[in-house]
């Protein structure tokens, strides 16, 4: 019977971690034991954390060059990688009446393209580590449309799903298991000013999400969770 994996020596890469959600997921792994390399615009070692298995790297999802250096940095430093957090992402308003184009462009670039870049850069060492691990933030919005939310984030967000999908495929024979987190409206900045969005006191907490990261870590290669959805609202598909 295979037993969970333990996070110590375990290398994870966490995008956007300067805040939110990213900033959540880091905590609760450094509390766990992980080793951490964060990447963030702008660069900060978070409070409390310790220096001698934590480092913290530029990462701006929208500079192509970024993905390579923040990987070569974090194999420079620790030699090898168990796990990628694809976290980073922003949304803007654009629906097929209203809007620049150019959101979409934007969009595509860091909620798309700097995942999908990652994953190509760092499948070779997760491959390595025989336990690889890449978990995907998206949303309930890659599962569905509905009315009123960003079109264009609605459309980045199935196609991380679609990447997620291709990543399992592409490392699942070397070990890499490859999870799409699909959660509904997180108590963040991201999505406080957005109009209709589920009031403050019924959506999830950062903390919510990093636990769940904590806990697909921790299973065995023989439990995959392709896809997890986490609801805020009752709809009749998720």
């Amino acid at each position: 019977m295979a037993a969970s994996l333990s996070p110590e020596g375990r290398v994870i890469m966490i995008s956007g971690a300067s805040r939110g959600i990213g900033r959540a997921i880091a905590q609760r792994l450094h509390d766990d034991g992980f080793c951490l390399s964060l990447g963030m615009r702008r660069p900060v070692m978070p409070e409390g954390f310790d220096p001698a298995r934590t480092i913290v790297e530029k990462f701006d999802a929208s500079v192509p060059d970024d993905a390579k250096s923040w990987l070569d940095a974090t194999l420079s430093r620790f030699g090898r990688l168990d796990g990628l957090i694809n976290n980073a992402g922003i949304l803007r308003a654009l629906d097929l009446r209203e809007g620049d184009e150019a959101v979409l462009d934007e969009m595509w670039a860091v909620n798309v393209k700097a995942p999908y870049r990652l994953i190509r850069l760092a499948l070779p060492a997760l491959e390595q580590a025989g336990n690889g691990r890449i978990i995907n933030v998206a949303s309930t919005d890659a599962k569905r449309y509905r009315e009123g939310v960003s079109v264009a984030y609605t459309m980045t967000k199935h196609a991380v799903l679609a990447l997620s999908h291709a990543a399992k495929f592409a490392g699942w024979e070397k070990g890499v298991r490859v999870t799409a987190l699909c959660p509904g409206a997180v108590d963040t900045d991201l999505v406080a000013s957005i109009p209709g969005v589920t009031p403050a006191a019924n959506r999830i907490a950062p903390e919510t999400i990093a636990a769940t990261v904590s806990f697909l870590l921790s299973l065995p290669d023989n439990a995959s969770v392709a896809e997890l959805v986490m609801n805020t609202r009752l709809e009749s598909s998720l």
